[in-house]
Order: structure tokens, then sequence, then C-alpha cells
């Protein structure tokens, strides 16, 4: 199927959910308070673009009839991220999609591709798959939480920590130093929740 952009698949995940724990789908207003939007336009948009890329369906001229065609599994991969010295996030304007298996997963969660070995002690290795839950509340983070921290320079993917105004990004690689910035300079995007390694197929 057609990859999604990120707000396109922001709409489809919470869809899938609203329709299956409701057996009916969702109004436009319940649609425009879930994204946190004030006008149904880009609602409307997004819900053109899904069916176009047969995601969904419905029928022309009556309310509530949206169907999901395809519920599809995993979490999106919206890029890579740094884990190494901060560099800028390489985010995607379309979106695959990683099925970790038995892994459980939330609506919401998503997956990077780690580049660099500044959390190889944390068993963090450069080309795996770390998948994040979003920070909701980052007062509640707690101290030595893997975290991605977008601040001034990029993205990066280390230990936070918080002393008084400060933030410590901390690596677990003694070859990289612990990286300091204002409290007010960072932000959360994500905790870590699973780390995916492939290993190359034996052929014999």
């Amino acid at each position: 199927m057609e990859p999604l952009t990120e707000a396109q698949q922001e709409l489809y995940d919470w869809l899938v959910i609203y329709i299956r724990e409701n057996q009916h789908s969702p109004s436009i207003r319940q649609m425009m308070r879930a994204m946190n939007l004030k006008s149904p336009a880009p609602i409307q948009s997004r819900l053109d673009h899904l069916r176009k890329k047969g995601y969904i369906d419905w029928e022309e001229g009556r309310a509530r009839t949206i169907r999901i065609l395809q519920d599809v599994q995993g979490v999106p991969i919206y890029g890579s991220i740094a884990a190494g010295y901060v560099n800028e996030a390489q985010p995607e304007a379309e979106t695959q999609r990683f099925n970790p298996g038995h892994f459980e997963t939330k609506p919401g969660d998503y997956a990077l591709y780690v580049n660099g070995d500044s959390m190889i002690d944390a068993m963090i290795c450069d080309g795996d798959m770390v998948i994040l839950r979003p920070i909701q509340d980052p007062k509640r983070v707690r101290a030595d939480t893997i975290v991605a921290a977008q601040v001034p320079d990029g993205t990066t993917l280390k230990y936070f920590r918080l002393e008084g105004n400060t933030v410590e990004l901390v690596p677990a690689n003694p070859n990289y130093p612990v990286q300091t910035f204002p409290a007010e300079q960072v932000q959360l995007q994500g905790r870590l929740i699973g780390v995916w390694r492939e290993f190359p197929g034996d052929d014999i």
C-alpha cells in the first residue's frame, strides 16, 4: 500500500482504534478534537488521502459510514535518530511501518533507525531500530530513562538526567561526552520501549 504522511498516519491509527472499540465511525467533530484541530478542512483532506491510498472508504452522502479497508499492523517508521554527537534528524515525508511481532505497542508509538554507537553499552547499536512512546508529561520522566531528545542542533538518543534547570544527555559509551543544555532548550519526544536488531541470514 502507498505510504502515509505523519499526519495521515496519526488520523488513521486513531480511526482504527475508535472503530474497533465502538463498532461505528466517529463524527468529523470527534476527529477534530482527537487531532487538536479547530477546522474540519484538514480532517477532510486527510480522509480524502486515506481513501485515495486505499486505507478507508465511506458511503457518499451518509454520515458515520467510514470503514477500515486495511487494518495495518505495526508502528510507523519516522526516519532516523543520532546515537552519537547531536546532528540533524532525518524525518521522512512518507512513512513505512514496522511490525515487531508479539511486542505490545500502543497507538502513537513509533520507530526510528539508529545512527551511531554512543549507546552501545545500553545494547543499542548502529543500524538498530528503536521503538519509542511519546512523552505526555516531561516532568514525570525518571532519571536515566533513555529518550529521544530534541535540542537546538537536532535530535539524539541518550539517557536523560535533570539537574536543577540543566538537562544532561548521557551516552552509554565512554568515548562520548555528556551533553548539557538549559532545560528550556530540550524537548523530550519519546522514551525507549524496545530495540530491534536484525541478524544476517544464514544461506547455508
